[in-house]
């Protein structure tokens, strides 16, 4: 069965000495909270649990996966009773409001927990993250009856959200969705609302884990404009709430059935189905595009954390087993003359696949938790110039954190098979499910191509580049303090590089509209490796003075600075691939006709 110990050294590093969190938490309010004895305990409390209670229910629940019956779902064997510690434990509750039951600290703690409990249980790890995007839409734009009678149920954790967004003829397109919202009074909603209709692949929808599921719906009212500025956002709760705000008489919402996956086994995804079940206006009429956006942004930021996790947690298996795997005598000669043959760990492609492992791992936590810092300072900071630079700034990353961390996560988790070599694609060790779980990442919460469009598209050029000149300025200025370093020189010519690019593609686009499609996967996977350049480049540079002082744990920190010179020789030059197929531009993608790819019918 896989392991998996939290890497806390590690997250201490980034957080202590890369990003400098206690001074961040200092400058928050109420970021006294989060003193270093409370982060401490939080830390490690939350790798205690990951490990003794998440982690052995992993191969298990994969294995048994979820049963359906009669309209009802239950969860593997043992995840309610980890549920149960969980809500025990405070965890719900760790970063919400203390007006709703919440402890108040900083959202960034949550994230480094998610990647715990993603690293040791990513299907379990679903059914209460799917509650913090519920959470984020209600505490930003529900009422107050809504907040009191919901966001407290679901901070508590005694209740879980879910996102009831998409439906089987629009996947993405969310314009086009066909659920109904009808007054219940017939005229302004105050009594609530009836909704109609059926939503798919819905990440715990139905479960036995919670009294109550809170769904947050998309619908449309009668008088909805067309496409996506008609679209309103709903809270419709599986049972509705008695007069003591208990779950009560169950509602028009059922599990019609659930997916048989590829991956997340122990996770349910439901289709659920509305019939005319008791919902509530959250925002505005017509504006739940704004709410949604509210709940994806979160969830968009948690599944980036979910490809670094099993990026980890492949990695530390890896490791382990190339370690003990014997196999081979090493090309410069014997390593371990007294056995049969060398660990594999000896040999070079094996360690170009392990370093890769870490470097993805370790590079995407940095990441994570830069842009963790940037959300900090949205949610809570005082001060509006702070807020509207961590905004741009977190609104450039976020599509980076979705979709290149969860497409490198996905390729570790492949080294972490071809590692073990044959063993890895047998079911017994656990190789194999990272990868299965793995793959799901790429595409729910907006594929690949949609966070790259989002980010070239909408982040980049519609911003006239303004967004992407606040962060490369970052860079820029590092660069020049690091003058002269091994990182320097390479990090500030891939600066200069891509606001070339950028340039390039928005000066195509003005001659063909399919330029910025065309080069948007590209565009972003670029972006991606220049980002992580940059944090691998800043981790060598605090290796390398903490080597230089002899300030202890000299090991970990020659390995960080091996680690950045790797990524920066073997990873960081698949960007100049990625700039070549964006200077390609469009022609040779829609040369081709339909017929070209023997279909046999046209469009």
């Amino acid at each position: 069965m896989p392991d998996y110990q939290a890497p806390l050294r590690d997250i201490r590093f980034v957080m202590n000495e890369l990003l400098d969190y206690p001074a961040h938490y200092a400058s928050l309010p109420g970021g006294d909270e989060a003193s270093d004895d409370i982060v401490t305990a939080i830390l490690e409390e939350g790798a205690r649990f990951a490990h003794e209670v998440l982690t052995p229910l992993n191969q298990s629940g994969d294995r048994e996966g979820c049963t359906f019956e009669g309209g009802e779902v239950k969860a593997p064997s043992g995840f309610k009773a980890a549920y149960q510690q969980y809500v025990e434990g405070g965890w719900p509750s760790l970063a919400a409001s203390p007006e709703h039951g919440g402890q108040g600290l900083p959202p960034s703690l949550a994230m480094v927990l998610s990647e715990m409990v993603a690293s040791a249980n990513l299907s379990w790890g679903m059914y209460p993250g799917l509650s913090h995007g519920a959470m984020n839409a209600l505490e930003h734009h529900g009422s107050e009856v809504l907040k009191q009678t919901y966001l407290t149920k679901l901070v508590e954790g005694s209740w879980t959200g879910t996102m009831c967004l998409t439906e089987p003829h629009c996947g993405t397109d969310l314009g086009l969705i066909k659920t109904r919202a009808v007054p219940l009074d017939d005229s302004d909603g105050s009594k609530g609302y009836r909704i109609s209709g059926t939503k798919i692949f819905i990440s715990a929808g139905e479960h036995d884990l919670s009294d109550n599921i809170v769904h947050l719906v998309l619908a449309k009212l009668p008088d909805a404009p067309e496409g996506s500025r008609g679209i309103s956002l709903f809270v419709v709760p599986k049972f509705l709430p008695d007069a003591n705000g208990e779950a009560g008489e169950r509602n028009g919402v059922s599990c019609g059935s659930i997916e048989h996956k590829m991956g997340i086994h122990g996770n349910a995804t439901c289709v659920m189905n509305f019939d005319s079940a008791t919902g509530y206006l959250v925002g505005p009429p017509h504006k739940g595009l704004a709410c949604m956006f509210t709940m994806m942004n979160a969830a968009r930021l948690g599944v980036g954390i979910q490809g670094v996790a099993l990026a980890e947690a492949s990695f530390q298996n890896a490791l382990s087993y190339a370690r003990d795997r014997l196999q081979m005598r090493a090309l410069s000669g014997a390593k371990a003359p007294e056995k049969a043959a060398d660990p594999i760990i000896v040999h070079p492609d094996v360690r170009r696949m392990l370093l890769t492992q870490k470097a993805i791992a370790e590079g995407g936590r940095m990441l994570v938790m830069y842009a963790a810092q940037f959300n900090d300072i949205v949610e809570n900071a005082p001060d509006s110039e702070d807020k509207a630079r961590a905004d741009t700034l977190l609104g450039l990353l976020t599509p980076i954190v979705k979709a290149f961390l969860t497409e490198t996560g996905f390729e570790a988790t492949n080294h972490g098979v071809q590692v073990y070599g044959g063993h890895g694609f047998i079911q017994e060790w656990g190789m194999e499910q990272f990868v299965r779980d793995a793959r799901i990442t790429l595409l729910y919460e907006g594929t690949t191509g949609i966070q790259a469009l989002d980010l070239l598209g909408r982040k980049i050029l519609m911003s006239q580049g303004e967004s992407l000149k606040v962060f490369t300025k970052e860079i820029h200025k590092f660069c020049q303090a690091s003058e002269g370093s091994e990182f320097a020189n390479p990090l500030a010519e891939l600066n200069r590089e891509w606001g070339e690019l950028t340039m390039a593609v928005g000066m195509g686009a003005m001659q063909d509209r399919e330029a910025v499609g065309a080069a948007s996967v590209d565009y972003l996977m670029y972006a991606g490796y220049v980002t992580l350049g940059y944090l691998w480049a800043r981790a060598g540079e605090t290796a390398r003075a903490a080597l230089a002082a002899g300030e202890g744990d000299a090991a970990f920190y020659q390995a960080k600075l091996d680690t950045a010179r790797f990524y920066f020789q073997r990873i960081l030059p698949r960007t100049q691939g990625h700039a070549a197929m964006i200077r390609a531009g469009g022609e040779t993608l829609m040369a081709p006709t339909v017929e070209g790819f023997g279909s046999g019918f046209e469009i």
